[in-house]
């Protein structure tokens, strides 16, 4: 369970049950606390009793019915206090359409304490936050789902019913095998009139063999339509149980009233066979579409089966075998080659080769040496090596990985809202449609008869789970082949923004260079260059900044000694600054001297010719405003091999690159030169680049900003959808609706592409969907649809829906 704290306008009209409501407070420490929140509470109007309970966090609320949650949180907070929300994945059984999708959602969403909840008809999931105790909201939860004539299961619980149903060993093919075994003899007679043979089943024989496909394996059709009509509502099993149930009862009728003879001995001119055949093509379609959503969730169950049973953890001098769950944060790991890497580690003894490809989708594998960090599921190629845990169980990369995919897949795009409005409505006017189309036959033509197979064609070829199935299916299907090529999508709506994106805004350090920038020059202003290496080594001492780091590697090199300083501290977006043996030091950029009113002239003319190569400048300088230079430190980073190809890609793709950074104006210049970047943004400092960002927005084009800093995370939220490299710090991937999990920028082009592929299909599913609709109705109204050739198309509209967004598992990207 998540915690979280958004909650919807909407709850503002729900209201609580009479008898109150649990709430979970957060903050309170002691009984003055308990105090104030149950005068907070006790002010809202209606409310009868509020007792809060510092042991268990918690408040009893007691309030007439006109009293509202969001009213209840909001004294809470105003009080200095925060409300728990939690969360929840239920499993839905039943759900057949989008209709479905509806109904759970509004059975969901009524009760007081639901704050959002969220219906997937392709997980058949329901995403659920909630306030209150646990063990009382969610048997609520599940008897609401009940009511509405739909199953609910805990994640737990529908994971052990998984777990008991393959133990059964009963395939799920075997009601198709079993109803068109017993429908193909109804057929055949069909089938023959075509080669001119003459000849039927006798009619007795038709009701034997059509009745246990139409009430046996046709069951579970009674039983949905069943809880449909009890929750006041409509689905697609109550059009095929409807449908079927005409055809059926009109051949029963005609057999027993014998009528339909025409001639003595012959058998009646009867329907069993379309009722069976309807109930047979729709018990496959269903099988087919079962398949093909099961293929859609490979992703998160290739993810999950990364992760090995077992781990060899060294228990002083002992290596032992204990499962991979009980391994803990601390415990050193013993990893054998060939063997997978049960928990994320760093590396303590020994070198070698991992195979990262199932995780970062990096195909070759990775050297790895003490110090390296290591990802729980990958495979060590080859030596030996020991590693302390860092990260087990829930939070592993692996497991925030497969959470952060299984939230896409369930989370709903903005375009399936308006799909679920229509939804709403379809199976009523479909009702309505069939009721016309008897009515206007049978009463225009007399022949009752063609009236009720006609509305039967009606009932059965109408398909609202091709609509219902369009946008998810495609989500699915797409965030998961991204996931095995190194993209982790956060959730729809990132990838529908993604699509549109037509400007992307990279941050030049660790996105398009390699972020490990080495120190190529240093220079002083008296020539003790030795000297300016010791200052502003020192003065870089504590910090981990790259340019930091590239000081302190040179220092090494050179032997220089770092002196012990105090006061030290970083100046956003200027530099450092430190106390180092009683001299008062500033290291930082050309602005931040300018303010500081340093004399730059002596060391200027050199520092145009390395910011001309191409060079980052930083200056040491001594004492305050003004204070003196001491000399000039110029900084060198190489791009990455695959940055100019991602440009490339990016232009292909009808997408601008703009170059944001913080570096002069000349390193900037040469980096995008060398990289075929023509809209640069330079010494923009870190506070400033949610600004730029804006500033593009403005354009009206949809833009995207890459980063992997900290001070990247404010312009990754400005952007309408932010591209994050997992190689850099988790605010940027927090703040990000893409995580690229390894540091090549063709990532970037690549996630454009698979998302625009991905609303293609989305597109062509919801198309398909409604042409469907629009065409296969009015031509069964009118009579030019028998109903077997109905069912047929209805079975087969979602299976190709499907079929078809399954199609995007085959794309590879650039990057691969």
């Amino acid at each position: 369970m998540q915690n979280t704290t958004t909650l919807p306008a909407s709850l503002a009209t729900m209201n609580l049950e009479k008898l109150g409501i649990e709430l979970p407070i957060e903050g309170m420490t002691c009984a003055s606390c308990v105090s104030r929140v149950e005068k907070a509470l006790a002010k809202v109007p209606g409310v009868e009793r509020a007792n809060v309970n510092l042991a268990t966090e918690s408040a009893s609320v007691s309030a007439s019915k006109d009293v509202d949650l969001a009213t209840l949180r909001g004294a809470v907070e105003k009080a200095g206090y925060s409300v728990r929300e939690d969360q929840v994945s239920l499993s839905i059984e039943g759900m057949t359409c989008a209709s479905c999708v509806s109904r759970v959602e509004k059975a969901l969403r009524k009760l007081p304490e639901v704050t959002f909840a969220e219906v997937n008809l392709a997980t058949e999931k329901a995403e659920v936050k909630f306030v209150g105790r646990a063990d009382d909201v969610l048997p609520r939860l599940v008897a609401a789902i009940e009511k509405a004539g739909y199953g609910a299961k805990l994640p737990q619980a529908a994971d052990a019913d998984s777990a008991e149903a393959a133990k059964t060993g009963w395939p799920d093919w075997w009601p198709v095998a079993v109803a068109a075994a017993l429908s193909v003899p109804l057929v055949l007679p069909m089938l023959g009139m075509l080669f001119g043979a003459d000849w039927a089943l006798p009619g007795w024989w038709q009701l034997a063999l059509a009745t246990p496909v139409q009430f046996w394996l046709g069951a579970r059709f009674y039983r949905s339509a069943w809880k449909a009509v009890k929750a006041r509502a409509g689905n697609m099993d109550l059009l095929v149980a409807l449908g079927t149930s005409a055809g059926y009862g009109l051949s029963l009728y005609l057999l027993i009233a014998g009528i339909g003879h025409e001639g003595h001995g012959e058998a009646a001119h009867l329907y069993f066979e379309a009722s069976a055949v309807v109930i047979t093509l729709v018990l496959l379609g269903k099988w087919l579409e079962g398949r093909a959503k099961r293929q859609t969730t490979e992703a998160i169950r290739a993810l999950n089966a990364l992760r090995p049973d077992t781990a060899r953890v060294r228990r002083g001098d002992v290596e032992v075998d204990v499962p991979a769950s009980a391994v803990k944060v601390g415990d050193t790991v013993v990893v054998r080659p060939g063997e997978r890497v049960p928990v994320d580690g760093e590396i303590l003894e020994g070198s070698t080769h991992v195979d990262e490809s199932l995780i970062t989708g990096e195909s070759l594998p990775v050297s790895k040496s003490p110090g390296a960090k290591v990802v729980g599921g990958s495979v060590n190629a080859e030596g030996l090596f020991t590693a302390r845990a860092t990260a087990v169980g829930a939070e592993s990369t692996l497991s925030r990985i497969a959470r952060m995919v299984e939230s896409a897949q369930t989370k709903k795009a903005p375009v399936q809202r308006l799909v679920d409005q229509v939804s709403e409505v379809f199976v009523p006017v479909v009702l309505g449609i069939a009721l016309l189309t008897l009515l206007a036959w049978g009463l225009s033509t007399g022949d009752w008869e063609r009236a009720i197979l006609n509305a039967v064609a009606v009932l059965v070829i109408a398909c609202p789970c091709a609509l219902g199935l369009a946008t998810p299916t495609a989500i699915m299907a797409g965030t998961g082949v991204a996931a095995r090529r190194g993209i982790l999508i956060k959730d729809a709506e990132a990838l529908e923004v993604a699509h549109n994106v037509k400007v992307v805004a990279f941050d030049k350090t660790g996105t398009l260079t390699e972020g490990k920038p080495r120190l190529v020059a240093f220079e002083a202003a008296d020539g003790d260059s030795a000297g300016l290496l010791r200052l502003a080594a020192s003065v870089q001492s504590g910090s981990e900044h790259p340019l930091a780091r590239a000081v302190m590697d040179a220092a090494k090199e050179n032997l220089a000694s770092v002196a012990p300083v105090q006061d030290a501290k970083s100046v956003a977006g200027r530099g450092m600054s430190a106390q180092v043996k009683g001299q008062t030091l500033s290291l930082g950029s050309t602005r931040w001297m300018n303010e500081l009113g340093v004399d730059l002239a002596p060391l200027a003319k050199r520092a145009q010719e390395l910011e001309d190569e191409g060079r980052t400048v930083s200056w040491l300088a001594e004492g305050g405003a003004p204070a003196r230079l001491v000399g000039l430190l110029a900084f060198g980073d190489s791009a990455k091999a695959t940055a100019k190809e991602a440009v490339r890609s990016l232009a292909e793709q009808g997408v601008k690159v703009v170059m944001v950074t913080g570096d002069n104006k000349g390193a900037a210049r040469v980096a995008a030169q060398e990289l075929g970047i023509t809209d640069i943004r330079a010494e923009v400092l870190p506070a400033d680049k949610a600004q730029v960002v804006s500033e593009l927005k403005a354009g009206g084009l949809s833009v995207a900003m890459v980063g992997d800093g900290i001070n990247d995370a404010p312009a990754l939220a400005a952007a309408d959808v932010g591209f994050s490299m997992s190689t850099g710090t988790e605010v940027a991937m927090h703040a990000a609706g893409v995580t690229l999990m390894r540091g090549d920028p063709r990532l970037v082009a690549d996630a454009i592409e698979i998302s625009r592929k991905t609303y293609a299909k989305i597109r062509q599913g919801l198309f398909w969907a409604f042409v469907y609709n629009i065409v296969g109705i009015p031509l069964a109204a009118f009579g030019m649809l028998n109903p077997m050739l109905a069912g047929a198309a209805m079975a087969f509209s979602s299976v190709s829906v499907v079929a078809n967004a399954l199609t995007l598992r085959r794309w590879k990207g650039r990057a691969s």
